[in-house]
């Protein structure tokens, strides 16, 4: 059976050593948030995910889901008890409004706790995954009298929510939507139509499930301008709180999917059912938008997780493995055969993966940071600032983490040879489950025309130069490190090829618009890379001061710089490839006509 250990170690060291979340402590939900509460959460959480959900993630995926006869949908064996420990544990409440019942604390720990769900047994996590963006845009958007009737127990996780989106002719393109809102004499909303790929859309882990539908009112324009948001809960809610009869909406049928087999992902038919409007009516896109960018941020997280997951495996397949010798000569004569670990190639798919791993976990924690300080900085500066930067890197957190968390998955199979092929073993899990973080919620192509169509250009580009001058500034600190001297140069050329590619595109793009969509997915990729540098120049400063003080833990920091200097030496040059494929433009790209590309 697969196994997990949560990296607690690793995930305190970046909390506490690289972000040093004490500094924030008079910012307001950072008070309580010291590194004894920090260290706490980490643990605990590291072992629940550890204890109860990663033992049901493989049987999970075996079993899967069953809609019955009525269309109510059972979630594999041992789903509901652990969600029943999840809920009393409180994880799913950790950065939720102390006011609605949450514990108020900062949302990057709620990430952490995002993380190692994720990684234990991603199909469980989407269950209680959607309710935090459905409860960031009741919030943001609601009436008060909605969010009085929902909320408590959205936030306490007695409910859960999910976000009904797309159709089946339409796809990301939510313009073309055809469900309907006809205004009922009451206030409320007849809901017609059907939604498809929705998470957790019928489960039997809570009493209700609160679905925000986007949908058209009579008379909408036909376009994404002519969208509404509306709560449309399973069950209706009566004014004292308690639940009334069973709403028009329904689970048609369950997806046959190719991995996420534990979660419910339905196919929603709605027949006149009741719903309420979230905010103004044509005006339910900005609402939808809030949903997205947090769900965003925790489909990046999933690409770490999968990609975590896969490589403890590894890691211990090839401790225990015994093929070959070493290319410089028996490394253990008295065995018949040595470990994978002396073959270099071997070696080179897992320092892949650490030096991947590591840096995205701190990219993602920096990115839990970024949003907590666009709410709560002290000055409105800072909050900008934080804001900024957190819209420009969604997407490349979405879309290059989760292609390099794939691309890892595969990989770690790799290193099982034709075990890794085999369902016993686990991996094939990692890789099916890992697939679909590079799809939902907005395809990673997707994400990469968001950054370089819409986020580069924001506010003339304020938020890309920040981001291009704090990757300066912490290079030419490192410079003064030699440990670190080598990783600095290849971040700051990396940062240079980046810059390099945001100057062609404005040079380029205006005249031939094609020329930024041929090259988005590079792009993105680039500034992927100079991010994860980044996190590991953050990442050995701290382990080279740790080993100045005389810190106990000498192996943990010796390891991270040396594996600082893996990702300049091995990730880094891929920067001035990509920025060389962005400059050839679309010819090539588009010169063929549509018939060539038939094969019979």
């Amino acid at each position: 059976m697969p196994v997990y250990k949560a990296p607690a170690r690793d995930t305190r060291f970046v909390l506490n050593e690289v972000l040093k979340l004490e500094q924030y402590a008079h910012l307001p939900t950072f008070a309580n948030a010291g590194p004894e509460m920090v260290d706490t959460i980490v643990e605990e959480c590291g072992k629940f995910a550890s204890e109860v959900l990663a033992p049901l993630n493989q049987s999970g995926d075996q079993q899967g889901c069953v809609r019955n006869p009525d269309g109510s949908v059972t979630t594999p064996d041992g789903f509901k008890e652990a969600f029943a420990k999840y809920r009393e544990s409180g994880w799913g409440t950790l950065a939720s409004p102390e006011e609605w019942g949450g514990q108020g604390l900062p949302h990057v720990l709620g990430f952490v706790v995002e993380e190692f769900v994720a990684t234990a047994n991603h199909a469980f996590g989407m269950y209680p995954g959607l309710t935090n963006g459905a409860v960031s845009a009741i919030l943001a958007k609601a009436s008060p009298e909605l969010q009085q009737k929902y909320l408590p127990k959205m936030v306490t996780n007695e409910w859960l929510g999910t976000m009904n989106l797309t159709e089946p002719h339409c796809g990301t393109d939510l313009g073309l939507i055809r469900t309907r809102a006809v205004p009922n004499a009451d206030g409320s909303y007849a809901i017609t139509g059907t939604k498809i790929f929705i998470s957790a859309g019928e489960h039997d882990l809570t009493e209700n499930i609160i679905h925000l539908v986007l949908a058209k009112t009579p008379g909408a324009p036909e376009s994404s301008k002519g969208i509404s948001l509306f709560i449309v809960p399973k069950v209706m809610v009566n004014d004292d709180g308690s639940l009334g009869a069973r709403n028009a909406v329904s689970c048609g049928s369950l997806e046959h999917k190719m991995g996420i087999h534990g979660n419910a992902t339905c196919v929603m038919n709605y027949d006149g059912a009741t719903g309420f409007i979230v905010g103004e009516e044509n005006k339910g896109l900005a609402a939808m938008f809030i949903m997205m960018n947090a769900a965003r941020l925790g489909v990046g997280i999933q690409g770490l997780a999968q990609a975590e997951v896969a490589y403890q495996n590894a890691v211990k397949y090839a401790q225990e493995r015994r093929q070959g010798r070493a290319l410089t000569g028996p490394a253990e004569p008295q065995e018949k055969a040595d470990t994978l670990f002396v073959h270099p190639d071997v070696r080179r798919m897992l320092m892949d993966a650490k030096a991947f791993t590591e840096a995205m976990r701190a990219f993602y924690l920096w990115g839990g940071l970024l949003v907590d300080l666009s709410h709560k900085a002290a000055t409105e500066e800072d909050r900008a600032l934080a804001d900024d930067m957190i819209s420009l890197l969604t997407p490349v957190l979405k879309g290059y983490g989760t292609d390099k968390g794939f691309d890892t998955c595969v990989n770690m199979q790799q290193v099982f040879g034709g075990h890794g092929y085999i369902e016993e073993w686990g991996m094939s899990q990692f890789v099916r489950d890992a697939r679909i973080a590079q799809i939902y919620e907005g395809a990673n192509g997707v994400q990469a025309m968001d950054l370089v169509g819409r986020k580069l250009a924001l506010n003339g580009g304020r938020a890309v130069q920040a981001f291009f001058a704090e990757v300066d500034a912490a290079c030419t600190a490192a410079k003064a490190d030699p440990a670190l001297a080598s990783l600095a140069a290849g971040v700051e050329k990396a940062n240079g090829e980046l810059k390099a590619a945001t100057m062609w595109f404005m040079a380029n793009g205006m005249t031939n618009p094609n020329n930024v969509g041929a090259g988005a997915h590079h792009y993105m990729h680039i500034m992927g890379i100079v991010a994860l540098g980044f996190m590991w120049l953050k990442m050995g400063t701290a382990a080279s001061a740790a080993l100045a003080a005389g810190a106990e833990d000498k192996a943990f920091y010796e390891a991270k710089l040396t594996t600082a200097r893996y990702y300049g030496e091995r990730f880094t040059p891929d920067a001035g490839a990509l920025r060389r494929k962005i400059e050839t433009g679309s010819n090539s790209v588009m010169a063929l006509p549509v018939e060539a590309f038939a094969t019979a």
